[in-house]
């Protein structure tokens, strides 16, 4: 990832789905503004790693985030905002962890993170990590070499020491 803790993220935005299933727009520097934010960046929605262990890690841990200060989480994948929301109800995010769609790779490719993965009939995704964002300012990260490995990005790894 080209973007390093002490950066500033960049613009960009994302497409969620709102009560009424009406597709909506937000700017990153709009929700990230005067928010303490983990960012969970995935490969794609219900992929295998992404549904048994890196979303559901910081769902049963949200408890345990919130104590620690944290304002917001949101889950960042290069899908349409239909899929992020049904893998959401799937994952029983409730109100816990925003879905947030990045279908254009736009934000992903700005900070950094995209990854082929043509070869697996995915196109190009997301690496695999988790983030800390203080007011639109990275605070830590945390990226697994292996996009099919969930353990420095992890929720119980993860949120020791923020």
């Amino acid at each position: 990832m080209k973007i390093k803790e002490g950066d500033k993220l960049p613009n960009s935005e994302f497409f969620y789905l709102d009560k009424e299933n009406a597709v909506k727009k937000i700017k990153s520097n709009e929700f990230f503004k005067s928010q303490k934010t983990i960012i969970i960046g995935v490969p794609g929605a219900f992929t295998k790693v992404c549904s048994a262990k890196h979303l559901p890690g910081y769902v049963q841990n949200y408890n345990e985030v919130k104590k620690k200060g944290v304002t917001k989480i949101i889950c960042v994948s290069v899908n349409d905002p239909n899929v992020m929301k049904a893998w959401g109800e799937i994952q029983k995010v409730e109100d816990k962890i925003f879905m947030a769609a990045d279908p254009f790779c736009k934000f992903t490719k700005a900070i950094g993170a995209e990854v082929d993965k043509s070869s697996k009939g995915l196109g190009v995704r997301s690496v695999r990590y988790t983030m800390l964002v203080e007011n639109e300012v990275v605070k830590k990260i945390k990226e697994e070499k292996d996009t099919g490995a969930c353990e420095v990005s992890a929720a119980e790894n993860f949120i020791l020491d923020i």
